[in-house]
């Protein structure tokens, strides 16, 4: 099924500000929350309710926006995972503001599977998704390889080993929700319950905070992870490491999502599993055949060229190319020979040339004459 335009779903021009942005997502949101309509149309809501909730996190961030503006749908599912979407898109003032709880929000969106992968939005308490680009070299993608790499991230705090508060000290009861995390909140004919804002949704207060981690029961360390790429990945590829990601408030950790970027071959171009390189020869191999060195991506290998090989042609070397990532098998090299013309000859090659000339007949240029042929037809 194909995906509506995100300008479309808010129902905003293309040069819209973020701030019509904001004010069309918000008219939305009331109309489509599904806290908002009869159970009859609840189904219906809470799907019109993500369109606008994915179309609202791409356009009101200025990075996303571009990228989707410049390569549409596949520019955004090519480059984000479903969780950088929504990350760091305003969600929670706007539904403060409508009178709902980030509770609810949270909720809401945690029993959602935004682009049909059996996966669920990150609920509260979980830690955040990571996304590290790293760069490959084409061999590497070719072969597969290991890489180590350095991952900055939220840890359980080693001093108070995630309680927030300094050792030896202890934690008192949120005077406001009384320890439940939560508190009631009337709007209109609605009764909401939203996450209580003294404590944050914890249910208690930090008097003496933890010196470390200042209270959060988190702090931020560098970690060396070890990253196993198969081979036969391309740019754009993601690589999910489970639990590899930071550590939330309640000690379950999200995911690293390794984005890889190959570096482009000097010899070579890739065109899904087959590679392709232009190979030059002399004028006298061309015309007498003879044997020339291909580099390949597994060293270089003798290629055979056969007698009165025109400039353009393409030989195929069979399983050259790069190993099929879902699948057995190996895609192809595809070797484009070009015709070199020498330069800067001598007055003895340059008249050695005329005389060979002069001994070739029409019958041995065969594109020469099809070409003299349709001539003829073209204008007689």
């Amino acid at each position: 099924m194909t995906k509506r335009d995100y300008y479309e779903i808010l129902g905003v021009k293309k040069d819209a500000s973020k701030e019509e942005i904001r004010s069309a997502f918000r008219k939305l949101a009331m109309e489509y929350h599904p806290d908002r309509v009869p159970p009859e149309k609840k189904k219906e809501a809470e799907e019109k309710f993500k369109e606008i909730s994915e179309a609202y996190a791409v356009l009101s961030d200025d990075q996303k926006r571009a990228q989707y503006d410049r390569f549409g749908h596949e520019g955004i599912g090519a480059r984000y995972s479903y969780e950088d979407i929504f990350r760091g898109a305003d969600f929670t003032s706007i539904f403060e503001d409508l009178g709902f709880g980030t509770s609810i929000f949270e909720e809401l969106f945690a029993d959602f599977d935004f682009f049909g992968t059996g996966r669920r939005a990150t609920r509260r308490g979980r830690g955040r998704d990571l996304q590290f680009d790293l760069e490959i070299s084409f061999e590497e993608a070719a072969r597969g390889t290991t890489k180590t790499i350095v991952v900055p991230r939220y840890e359980i705090c080693s001093t108070c080993r995630g309680e927030g508060n300094k050792p030896g000290t202890k934690k008192v009861e949120c005077p406001r929700c009384r320890g439940s995390g939560q508190v009631r909140v009337s709007q209109g004919f609605f009764t909401l319950t939203t996450t209580c804002s003294a404590c944050q949704g914890e249910g208690y207060k930090i008097q003496t905070p933890c010196p470390t981690c200042r209270g959060q029961g988190r702090e931020k360390v560098e970690r060396r992870i070890e990253v196993k790429i198969p081979p036969g990945v391309d740019t754009g590829a993601h690589l999910r490491l489970s639990g590899e990601g930071e550590v939330g408030t309640s000690g379950a950790r999200g995911d690293l999502y390794v984005v890889l970027y190959v570096k482009p071959h000097p010899l070579f171009e890739r065109q899904e599993n087959d590679i392709y390189l232009e190979l030059p020869i002399s004028f006298v191999t061309a015309c007498l055949g003879g044997e020339v060195d291909v580099p390949t991506l597994n060293g270089k290998v003798k290629m055979k060229i056969p007698p009165g090989t025109q400039s353009g042609k393409i030989f195929r070397l069979r399983g050259k190319g790069f190993p099929r990532l879902q699948g057995a098998g190996q895609g192809d090299e595809l070797v484009k020979v070009v015709v070199e013309v020498p330069t800067e000859l001598n007055s003895e090659q340059k008249k050695l040339l005329r005389d060979f000339e002069a001994t070739i007949k029409e019958d041995s240029l065969p594109l020469t004459r099809t070409f003299r042929e349709k001539m003829r037809h073209l204008f007689r």
